[in-house]
């Protein structure tokens, strides 16, 4: 089975959780800290993505890359 995994580029999140609503596994979720617009960058908080690209594609900002390594 795939593992995957994110980096959000926080410079450009804006909060708005589409992301967070479209991952199967709910492993994203809103940041308590800040970006330097003021918003709180999503991020993921557990283990458990599989790498299926979701949060990437409804990301109205392009602030998520994907990836995926095969076991």
């Amino acid at each position: 089975m795939a593992k995957g995994r994110i980096t959000v580029l926080e410079q450009y999140c804006k909060s708005c959780g589409l992301c967070v609503a479209a991952c199967p596994k709910k492993v994203l979720r809103i940041s308590e800290r800040t970006n330097a617009k003021g918003y709180r960058p999503v991020e993921q908080f557990t283990e458990g993505c599989i790498g299926c690209a979701m949060c990437a594609v409804s990301c109205p900002d392009a602030a998520i890359q994907v990836f995926k390594e095969q076991e």
